[in-house]
């Protein structure tokens, strides 16, 4: 299967407009459309992709604006529809919601400034079904509404977290210890975020109007700088880190910005972590190169500009293999099949609009069973194992790696590996042996000769016979 890099947008109707949005996927390379989903009014932090894994095809979720009440959470189950957990959260209206990457925790951001963390087992769980959610953690640093919450590599707590409000601040957290690492001070409040998988640098959007006259800038932040030492041998250290009494302030630099002329509304990064895609409130998407700062190419994924629809969403993901109207799907069993057969659909059913306990202790989930003889391959499917190791390999390369030969799929080659390293451990400590009794030896014959030495002499010199010596 060839890999082919595609950009996923979801457009909405700005506030000076009531017109539909749509999603589309274009090709990454050549801006190409590749399939458009019409009819979606999706606002900002409200369009998520379930993308296709282990055989199943994947499908969006576009959250309509001015549907629900905003201050409660909905959490309910996308296979049957069984609506769990109904809690306020927030006193204020709810903007953004996110899950850590496992799955193992939801954060929301609000208006009223504050940023809750939720363990998701005990959102589920039966027993808890009447009692009010606790909050693993509540980040209450803010003054003013939350803006955007990403989550770093990591399970969770092991991992951190960037949020942005509209007090010109972005924080940085650790959940594992439930603090606050460092405070970035900004001109201008910041909107979006978007941090690097290996959490060496973060960028912020803000689309208010500089000093210099521009509107729309993102700020690159580097979260490592190189140490003030003697040394000629080159160092790093982690910028910032000081928790609540630390804040530091960056200023309009050109040279760690990007400025767009236009209110930016969306961030991602390309799949390589090597471009910045910046989504615009006049339906375009930027491409720019981080290392030069380069506009290299522009998406519309809005012909009509005159709609007013700005684009609340962006992400970069491989081209799907069920995707419509584009299926080219060989599963080696003798030919080429339908697209219905070889890539069935996750089921969805309509939500529930209250909770309902009998529904809910009788429900059954459909599940899809694999009718293929042979073990189906997804090429693209990334491990967790996978992540964890190559995000060590990236921020821990200074620091020695344990043996992780456990991890592999051949055990007898590990234990081959282990017994020949015992044999030269053994083999070691024998030669150490034999240079320790070297060693002593000539220490012995040093020491006899000094004493024969000195005594002969005191002999000589005094004439007298030295008691245990001729």
């Amino acid at each position: 299967m060839r890999y082919q890099e595609t950009v996923l947008c979801s457009t909405g109707a700005s506030s000076s407009s009531q017109g539909l949005g749509a999603v589309t996927l274009h090709d990454f390379h050549t801006g190409s459309l590749l399939a458009s989903f019409k009819q979606t009014c999706a606002d900002i932090h409200s369009t998520s992709v379930l993308q296709t894994k282990n055989g199943q095809g994947g499908f969006i979720l576009a959250a309509q604006p001015d549907k629900s009440i905003m201050n409660a959470y909905y959490f309910q189950k996308i296979a049957s529809g069984i609506l769990f957990n109904v809690w306020d959260a927030h006193y204020r209206k709810v903007t953004v919601l996110r899950f850590t990457q496992d799955g193992a925790a939801l954060i929301s951001g609000s208006e009223d400034s504050g940023v809750s963390v939720w363990f998701v087992s005990s959102l589920l769980a039966n027993e808890a079904q009447h009692e009010t959610p606790t909050p693993y953690c509540t980040l209450s640093d803010h003054t003013l509404s939350i803006t955007d919450i990403v989550c770093g590599t990591g399970t969770f707590p092991s991992c951190r977290i960037l949020t942005s409000s509209v007090d010109h601040s972005v924080k940085l957290w650790d959940l594992s210890s439930r603090t606050l690492l460092t405070t970035f001070l900004f001109p201008s409040p910041i909107h979006s975020l978007a941090f690097e998988i290996a959490e060496r640098t973060f960028f912020a959007a803000s689309s208010a109007a500089n000093s210099t006259g521009h509107g729309g800038a993102v700020y690159q932040v580097k979260l490592f700088r190189r140490r003030n030492a003697q040394s000629s041998r080159p160092s790093v250290e982690a910028l910032g880190g000081g928790g609540i009494s630390e804040a530091i302030r960056l200023d309009a630099d050109p040279k760690g910005m990007i400025f767009v002329g236009q209110p930016i509304s969306s961030l991602a990064l390309s799949i390589t972590q090597s471009m910045l895609l910046i989504g615009t409130a006049v339906g375009e998407v930027h491409l720019y190169d981080i290392a030069s700062h380069q506009l290299l190419r522009t998406l519309s994924p809005v012909k009509d500009k005159a709609q007013g629809l700005a684009v609340t969403h962006i992400e970069c993901m491989l081209k799907p293999p069920d995707l419509i109207g584009h299926i080219n799907l060989d599963l080696q069993f003798g030919g080429m099949m339908s697209a219905k057969d070889a890539m069935p659909t996750k089921p969805v059913t309509p939500f529930q609009r209250v909770r309902d306990g009998k529904a809910r202790d009788m429900h059954s989930v459909p599940m899809m069973l694999p009718t293929q003889n042979e073990p189906f391959h997804d090429p693209t499917l990334y491990t967790t194992l996978e992540l964890l190791r190559e995000h060590a390999l990236f921020v821990q390369s200074s620091v020695p790696q344990p043996n992780l030969s456990v991890f592999s799929d051949t055990p007898q080659s590990s234990l081959a590996g282990q017994q020949t390293r015992l044999s030269d451990l053994e083999a070691e400590v024998q030669h150490l042996r034999a240079q320790l009794a070297k060693a002593k030896s000539i220490n012995d014959t040093m020491w006899e000769t000094v004493v024969q030495r000195v005594v002969t002499e005191k002999r000589a010199a005094t004439g007298i016979a030295v008691k245990g010596f001729p």
